[in-house]
């Protein structure tokens, strides 16, 4: 979409739906980027850009606010959730790799390689960090000075920070590094507890790895959202003593250590930090098993609980404990708990019983054995369908007449668990009938794609046949062909590859249509990590082809679905030798300056990572 103080412009995807061609998803985006374009009347128009390097300040500043708009019409923990899954699975990758720049960047080539996660989704962060430190108040008393002092001129950060410091009579001048350092800091706690002396001390480290290498000003304003609860897992309110500003549950850590001490406490507490991720950080501190399970019970800030089940899949995907351990015993025993009918917020217990993304998972290692992690990835999915099939069987039933429901916050919620359900129960005997007679019976495109990617995903015998099915009800609807596209492209098959080839030289393939080219060569490339990292090459070949031929009619596209090679240099040596070996057939023919500026730069990485 793109905004215009005269008339918006928005991609059909965007703007037109119904139960036939939208799913629940596509409704809340739908939803969310009208708001955003319109808020753009202000934060961009009405308030406008002195130049290109200030773009965040009109799109992060935008995004923020269409975040709290959804939030505000919907769940505001569920929003938060879907904007961090976003965030570690695409931004803190591309802060870690040869794409990283920060929110402001100092210099580019060419400014729409700048649309990127980075200026929207960590520029947003920005901001609701500044929102943090100021308070809800003080925070909307800086964004209409902000407005009233900039109407119909071209502001840049500096005025954005201004108007939030003469609202508030805050120092931000060590928070505006935020705007200047590439990279996600990363936030080192650790802990111990002295039984004699009553005492829980607590240290933290911050680092930035990125910023480090590019010798930038000093160490961050991070605001630290943090819990402590006792035994019975209720909240402690203990006053620290150290050299950190502490106020309401937020520490603001300005320098590269702090120690705070808490006193009187009869025993460890329970510790739960950046509760609703106040800071875009990556933290480290080390909280096992248990600790991770009484967090998802005892918590009350949603994205916290969410943090605890995503580190408990972590954990099994990551470590080679055995599935039939304890710990694992004890991981799925609080699942089954989840599960327990009435399931009493069931939006959010599918969050729970879905794994991390892929990219969240490479994003957490510094090696990617890929073999090794899809195997092991399996294997976890297989013993947890195993473990949880008569619950997971339950809870699906309950939800299903909810689910048949016209759109709905409570049918939503409904869809959202029985697909979660669905993926897992899908693993197991009676799963492929399961799936087939959801789609069947269903009554949205929700269910009928949640059915669809259960059958699919696992090979089964009517996969085929009611995937045509599916081809032939979307006849020449161009968003109902779109996802059946996505389909073809995320079945994890051998053959799926010689599909697509076939499909590029069919009447289906629009290559001047960005969404059809999305659907297919986009959604292949983060949706099928089998078929994407073959051994082989193939799939990264395939990718770098269509980029070639994309870059010919919309340079833009063709460089953002080159970032999807933006971990790459995780790889093993095998599938790197791949990976630059078509960057170098990419590099040697004609492109355009948009995709050199990111050919470049990953070009230069993977040089740098020759065995």
């Amino acid at each position: 979409a793109m905004e215009n103080k005269g008339l918006n412009i928005f991609n059909a995807r965007y703007i037109l739906a119904d139960p036939d061609s939208a799913t629940d998803t596509d409704y809340l985006n739908i939803e969310a980027v009208i708001g955003h374009e319109y808020f753009h009347n202000w934060s961009g128009n009405r308030v406008t850009l002195r130049d290109w390097f200030q773009l965040s300040l009109k799109e992060g500043l935008t995004v923020f606010r269409d975040q709290e708009f959804s939030a505000d019409l919907h769940s505001r923990g569920l929003k938060r959730i879907e904007d961090v899954r976003l965030l570690k699975a695409r931004q803190f990758a591309e802060d870690a790799g040869p794409l990283a720049h920060p929110v402001r960047p100092a210099s580019y080539q060419r400014i729409d390689n700048f649309y990127t996660v980075t200026v929207y989704e960590k520029g947003a962060e920005v901001v609701r960090m500044l929102h943090t430190l100021l308070g809800e108040q003080a925070f909307r008393a800086g964004l209409d000075r902000y407005f009233a002092d900039n109407d119909g001129r071209a502001a840049t950060v500096e005025d954005f920070l201004v108007a939030m410091t003469t609202a508030s009579g805050r120092d931000l001048s060590q928070f505006a590094r935020w705007y200047a350092q590439a990279g996600t800091p990363e936030l080192r706690i650790e802990a111990d507890y002295d039984a004699d002396a009553r005492h829980y001390r607590l240290s933290f480290r911050q680092r930035n790895p990125v910023a480090a290498e590019a010798a930038a000003e000093g160490p961050l304003h991070i605001p630290l959202r943090y819990a402590l609860y006792d035994a019975d897992n209720q909240p402690i309110n203990a006053a620290p003593e150290g050299d950190a500003v502490v106020r309401d549950g937020l520490i603001e850590l300005t320098g590269e250590y702090h120690e705070l001490r808490f006193g009187g406490l009869d025993a460890a507490p329970l510790a739960s930090f950046l509760q609703g991720l106040s800071a875009p950080v990556r933290l480290r501190f080390d909280a096992d098993v248990a600790t991770r399970i009484r967090l998802l019970h005892a918590e009350n800030d949603a994205l916290s609980r969410w943090e605890a089940a995503q580190g408990l899949w972590l954990h099994f995907l990551l470590n080679d404990e055995p599935l039939s351990s304890p710990a694992a015993s004890a991981w799925q025993a609080a699942l089954r708990g989840l599960l327990t009918l009435p399931v009493s917020d069931p939006a959010f217990v599918a969050e729970c019983l879905t794994p991390p993304d892929f990219g969240r998972i490479a994003d957490e290692i510094e090696a990617l054995d890929f073999d090794r992690l899809w195997s092991r990835r399996e294997a976890l999915l297989d013993a947890v369908a195993a473990d949880l099939e008569a619950p997971l069987s339950s809870a699906y039933d309950a939800f299903r007449d909810d689910a048949l429901a016209a759109y709905s916050p409570t049918s939503v919620a409904a869809r959202r668990i029985r697909g979660a359900c669905l993926a897992l129960l899908s693993r197991r005997a009676d799963g492929a009938s399961l799936a087939a007679g959801q789609y069947r019976d269903a009554t949205t495109l929700t269910e009928r794609l949640s059915a669809l990617r259960a059958l699919i995903h696992h090979d089964a015998p009517d996969a085929d046949r009611l995937l045509s099915d599916f081809r032939g009800k979307a006849g020449d609807d161009p968003l109902r062909t779109d996802h059946w596209l996505a389909l073809v492209a995320t079945r994890p098959r051998e053959d799926t590859l010689d599909r697509l080839k076939a499909l590029v030289d069919s009447p289906l393939w629009l290559p001047n249509n960005p969404n059809r080219v999305r659907a297919l060569v986009d959604r292949f490339a983060r949706g099928n990590p089998p078929g994407f990292h073959r051994k082989d090459g193939a799939g990264y070949a395939w990718v770098l082809e269509r980029i070639a031929a994309a870059d010919r009619d919309n340079p833009q596209l063709a460089a953002r679905l080159l970032t999807a090679f933006e971990s790459s240099t995780k790889l093993d040596p095998t599938r790197r030798r791949h990976v630059l070996a078509g960057l170098d057939a990419l590099a040697s023919g004609n492109h355009s300056r948009l995709l050199d500026e990111v050919l470049q730069r990953l070009h230069q990485a993977h040089r740098r990572h020759l065995p």
